[in-house]
Order: structure tokens, then C-alpha cells, then sequence
């Protein structure tokens, strides 16, 4: 790995190698045949597999593409990984359908299936540690609370665009499929509770893994300047 100039005065930048490769491949070579086997066999229709899995399948794309400029920490890998995992699992059978959340509504008497609240969740979750990676290589910005301000107000903007992203995708799709994709379940404060669990996903990240996040961060420069 390659050491280049960076526009921070203190992470500078670093290219991405085969040797730093290998653990995103490695974790890619996992989620393909989950994403074919998912995709092919899924009951509720590939339409709705493909508008469920798409932000994830973008976000995999964008990482390859700026992989050689801009490798990521080994943590944010893992965490794509598994963020594309819980989108997946929603995908193949609906959010609102989901074994593992009906068996959750059982079980603790809840009045709807809550995995939709648990991909939320995610999308805050995830996301957080690579908006924080990208804030703190690529702006002035150091740990603290204006790092984790930004951070957490930049999920909740993905969680509001992808509200929108919803509503629309309902009024062009046919009612079933619509109804599929938004998964209210009759809730009308569906997509506040949405956002809500996107923010709280990202404020339980910083809260409790940042300090892992940047350790993570600081391994990559390490092996970067070896």
C-alpha cells in the first residue's frame, strides 16, 4: 500500500493493494451466492428483492469502484457485509413477513412484525461508521462532537431520502408490490418511526464502537506505512 498526499493534516491517504483486498473479497465471496440463492428463489418477487437490496448493491459497487483511491477500514467491510445481510434477509420474504419477526411478535406480544424496525435500526447503524471514516480522512473533522453531530445527522438525511424513495416507488409500483415495498403494517407513523430508529441506530454505533471504528482506521494506516 501506498502512501499519497492527503488534504488532512493528519490521516493521510492510502491506495488499495491485492494484500489489502483480500478481506473484502474474502467477504464478497460469502454474500454471492447468498445474494443469487436469495434472488432466485425469494417469494415475494425479484421486483421487490431488487428494490430492498438495491441501496445496499450500490453502496457494494461504490466501495469497489473507489477501493484502489480509497480502501475502507477492515470494519466498515464487515460492516457492509452485514448490513447487506439484513437487507437480504428482508428482501427475501418482505420485511413485514419475516420468520424471524413473526416469531418476535409471538413471542413478546407485539401488535405488528418488528424486523422493518430492526433494518431501521441498521440503516443507522452501519452506515454511521462509513460516514465517520469518510469525515475523518477527508475533512478536518477529529473525534468529538462535531464528528458524531454530522455523522448522525448524514444517516438520518439517507433514512428521510429513503422515506421518499418509498412513497414514490408505492405510487408508481401496482398496490401489491407498493404495499410490499412500504410494509406500514397500518401504521401511519410508519416512516417517523423509521427515521427515528435510522438515528438511533447511528447514535448506539458512536456511542458504544467508535473507539473500535478508529483503531480499525489506524490498523489500515499502519499496514499503509509499513
Amino acid at each position: 500500500m501506498r502512501v499519497i498526499e492527503s488534504p488532512s493534516p493528519a490521516l493521510p491517504l492510502v491506495q488499495g493493494t491485492p494484500h489489502e483486498a483480500r478481506t473484502p473479497l474474502m467477504l464478497l465471496a460469502v454474500l454471492v451466492p447468498v445474494l443469487l440463492a436469495t434472488l432466485l428463489f425469494t417469494p415475494a418477487g425479484r421486483g421487490n428483492w431488487l428494490l430492498e437490496t438495491g441501496p445496499g448493491l450500490i453502496g457494494m459497487a461504490v466501495l469497489a469502484a473507489t477501493f484502489r483511491r480509497f480502501p475502507m477500514s477492515r470494519w466498515v467491510y464487515v460492516c457492509v457485509f452485514l448490513h447487506v445481510l439484513v437487507l437480504t434477509y428482508g428482501a427475501y420474504y418482505t420485511y413485514a413477513l419475516t420468520p424471524l419477526g413473526n416469531w418476535a411478535r409471538d413471542t413478546f406480544h407485539l401488535s405488528r412484525n418488528p424486523y422493518d424496525r430492526l433494518g431501521h435500526f441498521a440503516q443507522g447503524f452501519f452506515p454511521a461508521f462509513v460516514v465517520r471514516e469518510v469525515l475523518l480522512r477527508r475533512t478536518p473533522l477529529r473525534p468529538g462532537g462535531w464528528l458524531n453531530f454530522l455523522t448522525g445527522s448524514v444517516c438520518l438525511a439517507i433514512s428521510a431520502c429513503y422515506e421518499l424513495l418509498e412513497w414514490w416507488a408505492a405510487l408508481l409500483l401496482d398496490p401489491a408490490g407498493g404495499d410490499a415495498f412500504l410494509g406500514t403494517q397500518g401504521d401511519i407513523w410508519d416512516a417517523q418511526w423509521d427515521m427515528f430508529m435510522c438515528l438511533w441506530g447511528a447514535m448506539v454505533a458512536l456511542a458504544f464502537l467508535a473507539r473500535a471504528h478508529s483503531r480499525s482506521i489506524e490498523r489500515l494506516f499502519e499496514r499503509g506505512l509499513a
